[in-house]
């Protein structure tokens, strides 16, 4: 897949195949569209691409809120859309200059002289250009005059409910696992640096890769215990990891810590990717470190029952 960090770096294709959105998680009801996309660029011998904005809209025309959080950094978004099989990324800088560009301007010079879309696939209720006035039916009768189709994917429902990134999101902020997951197709993930701790973990008998997630937007799932995978240098791993402050300890910063299982590599340094499976209990404070050391026993326990069926893919 080759990605385009401006509309300028891209040169038109004779027979573009075309969706357009945010796609933050690229979950369910997105792979859906990408899909349609690949299925009616091999039966036209055309190319697929994806247009997404970055930043996410709402960072730039809302930069005092600090409650949006995203499922995906622009890396990871990338590398899910490039696994679905996409030919090009176009990666459009979401500014508030851009955001006061007409729906009819955004068709004309980027979907059409642009690109060249001859097929533009388009998710349910998807809106676009100044003040969202742009909308299916606007692109129906604008599409002849431009020279392209416009294909709309019914609203996706899994399990009766609406597929959307805001559900999603809010299944991990209450330690919604398993929903998440299935909204997801496949478990949420975070990837970050391993820093140092106090190494109190390691006097417990439970030594921990501290993780600093650099990207301050990225969705942290709600503070508990949770049983994961983690990615080492494409290496896969079993464990169990805590978010919160630390209250045995009296701590008042949330931190990010995963104890990996038969692993006692020194990775201070490097990246790990942690994907979350199931969660194991809420944070609690405990009467003390022997206290909490039991209960760490009985989470490691439980953490590989629940992991003896996880294969480990993405």
């Amino acid at each position: 897949m080759k990605i385009y960090h401006s509309t300028d770096d891209f040169s038109r294709l004779p027979n573009a195949v075309v969706t357009s959105g945010t796609f933050d998680g690229v979950h369910l009801g997105h792979q859906k569209i990408l899909h349609r996309l690949k299925e009616i660029a091999a039966k036209n011998n055309g190319e697929t691409v994806v247009i997404t904005f970055w930043p996410h809209p709402q960072m730039v025309l809302r930069p005092d809120s600090t409650s949006l959080k995203l499922l995906n950094t622009f890396e990871e978004k990338a590398e899910l859309i490039k696994a679905e099989g996409i030919q090009h990324l176009i990666r459009i800088p979401f500014t508030k200059e851009f955001s006061q560009r007409t729906s009819i301007d955004f068709i004309q010079n980027i979907l059409v002289n642009c690109i060249g879309t001859k097929k533009l696939v388009i998710g349910y209720d998807h809106r676009f250009g100044h003040n969202r006035e742009g909308s299916f039916e606007q692109l129906k009768i604008n599409a002849p005059t431009y020279g392209f189709d416009v294909e709309e994917i019914p609203r996706q429902d899994i399990d009766n409910i609406g597929v959307s990134s805001s559900k999603i999101r809010k299944a991990l902020e209450t330690s919604d696992i398993i929903t998440a997951t299935h909204f997801l197709g496949r478990p949420y993930s975070l990837t970050g640096r391993v820093v140092k701790g106090d190494q109190l973990g390691r006097v417990l008998g439970y030594p921990t890769a501290n993780i600093d997630i650099d990207s301050h937007y990225k969705l942290i799932p709600s503070d508990a215990i949770y049983a994961v995978t983690i990615k080492h240098e494409n290496q896969f791993y079993k464990g169990m990891l805590y978010i919160g402050p630390r209250p045995t300890l009296n701590g008042n910063k949330r931190v990010i810590e995963v104890n990996i299982f038969n692993f006692s590599a020194d990775i201070y340094g490097e990246n790990l990717t942690v994907y979350f499976h199931q969660v194991l209990r809420g944070d609690k404070k405990f009467d003390g470190l022997d206290e909490l050391k039991q209960q760490l026993a009985l989470d490691k326990i439980e953490s590989e029952k629940i992991l003896q069926t996880i294969t480990f893919t993405k």
